[in-house]
């Protein structure tokens, strides 16, 4: 056969007839009921002028405190072709009455336009929903060969859901979208517009339980993901919380299908084992999990350490199996993805006495489930000292005060050597350290209680870090620890060595 008659009898692609450019102007023009005259493509779409790239997007979100008409210009001068506005501008644009409702609008089309044999996932929960659904896109982009899409970042509420839709090529072939909430109700206007084919819970915990009063009611949030799911869908749920009966229950209401994962005995899919993994050049060699899903077992690495990710990675391969994808890719993605920025990130950082420390990075968000899975990981680390730097939970309410208090245990089984804590919340969790119990290693726990940031940089470097030392930096995102540990990175704490 000739080169030619090859290439003629090449086999046809469904995926063929599909744009290759994420919109064309008058696309937007029609899914959002707006008028243009412009005739471009845009290969990216942002509602921050910072983040537009060459051929972008920009919608210029009308708000009460901030008009995005603003940035126009400057979302013109880092390389953005078209603009969504409500008046017009000086740049090629779609003239639409309501910029966020055009937002809204366009990533319904997106949602609408994907082949039928495309996957939607929808991902929330108290902890790790980030990371969750980083690892799926990690596993489904591997199995289906860069074909997968995904919210970036913790792109989870009211804009960031229809953005990152907005954002979906109509070429992908899994979608995972991450979903967030403070109230109830705002879930269920989420996952309307993911319409997921697979919904994930990871976790129950009382994060937000200011805004929401109990666990229960929580738990009750977090199962309207279950109302947006398409005929025939499943729920991925944890089998060993203690509110699995009622997200079971909420799931089964919806007709949706019941995948659950966990060490309980009824999980269908089951962990059977995990042992922890050797370091190697100071990076955690993670964990090797052999799992149980009744058909078959499955044994793999998980990169990144931690009780909590063996039971994340339960989560991952539930969805692998909801959706039909390569379970041999699943392994292969999970083996190399380490720690997020902000979630779990390693690094190693100089040290006053010109040795080098362990940084683990979990700056952007913590709740008690969240503390107390983070400090057991610190608690396996090999180090000559732990030190915790702990800042402030959030949206906690009445509950706060106690909750703060009962770290107390994880922080002395653990065995933390210094405990930096920062924010005002942290003054309950002082007062129980000042009461001067004992570390697992039977020696008082030195502390610090700081009030903001700039402050625990200079308690640190008074402390003075040295080599061996393991430094887990853990806090609600709003109480600005990621700017510890930029200086942390940058060297820029190397006061003193005093102890």
């Amino acid at each position: 056969m000739t080169n030619k008659a090859r290439i003629l009898e090449w086999p046809a692609d469904p995926a063929d007839g599909l744009p290759t450019a994420l919109w064309r102007a008058g696309e937007v023009a029609a899914a959002t009921h707006g008028r243009t005259k412009a005739d471009c493509f845009v290969a990216n779409v942002a509602t921050d002028s910072r983040e537009i790239e060459e051929g972008g997007l920009f919608f210029a979100l009308q708000g009460e405190a901030m008009d995005g008409h603003r940035f126009v210009a400057t979302a013109r001068d880092n390389g953005a072709s078209l603009a969504v506005v409500e008046r017009p501008v000086d740049m090629p644009y779609v003239l639409v009455k309501d910029s966020f409702a055009a937002l809204k609008a366009l990533g319904a089309a997106a949602r609408e336009r994907i082949v039928p044999e495309a996957k939607i996932i929808g991902v929330t929960g108290s902890v790790g929903k980030t990371s969750v659904k980083e690892a799926i896109f990690a596993v489904l982009n591997r199995a289906s060969r860069g074909a997968a899409h995904r919210s970036v970042k913790s792109y989870n509420n009211h804009v960031g859901v229809p953005l990152s839709l907005a954002r979906m090529p109509a070429r992908t072939l899994y979608g995972i979208f991450e979903m967030g909430m403070n109230h109830a109700g705002e879930i269920s206007a989420l996952t309307a517009q993911v319409r997921p084919h697979v919904a994930v819970i990871t976790n129950i915990a009382p994060a937000h339980i200011e805004n929401l009063g109990s666990e229960e009611a929580i738990a009750d949030a977090k199962a309207e993901i279950f109302e947006g799911l398409e005929a025939g869908g499943t729920a991925v749920i944890p089998a060993d919380s203690p509110h699995y009966e009622r997200l079971k229950a909420a799931a089964e209401a919806k007709g949706a299908k019941v995948l659950s994962f966990g060490r309980a005995p009824h999980a269908d899919v089951r962990l059977l084992d995990a042992l922890t993994a050797p370091s190697l050049g100071g990076r955690s060699g993670g964990s090797l999990v052999t799992a149980d899903l009744g058909d078959i077992r499955l044994c793999y690495t998980v990169a990144a350490p931690g009780e909590h990710w063996v039971i994340n990675s339960l989560a991952v391969m539930a969805v692998v199996r909801a959706v039909g994808a390569d379970f041999g890719a699943a392994g292969l993605a999970l083996a190399e993805m380490e720690g997020l920025a902000g979630r779990g990130a390693r690094s190693q950082i100089t040290t006053a006495d010109g040795g080098t420390a362990l940084l683990m990075d979990e700056s952007y968000n913590a709740n008690p489930a969240s503390m107390r899975s983070t400090l057991a990981v610190l608690r396996e680390e090999k180090a000559k000292r732990r030190i915790a730097v702990l800042g402030a939970m959030k949206e906690l309410g009445d509950f706060g005060p106690a909750l703060h208090a009962q770290l107390l245990a994880p922080v002395a089984e653990a065995g933390v050597d210094f405990a930096l804590l920062v924010g005002p919340e942290m003054a309950a969790l002082a007062a129980e350290l000042g009461k001067s119990p004992l570390s697992a290693l039977g020696k008082p726990i030195a502390m610090a209680h700081c009030q903001t940031a700039d402050e625990a940089i200079e308690a640190l470097a008074d402390f003075g870090l040295a080599d061996g030392d393991a430094v887990l930096v853990k806090g609600s995102n709003s109480v600005g620890l990621g700017k510890l540990v930029s200086a942390l990175a940058s060297g820029s704490i190397l006061k003193s060595d005093r102890r």
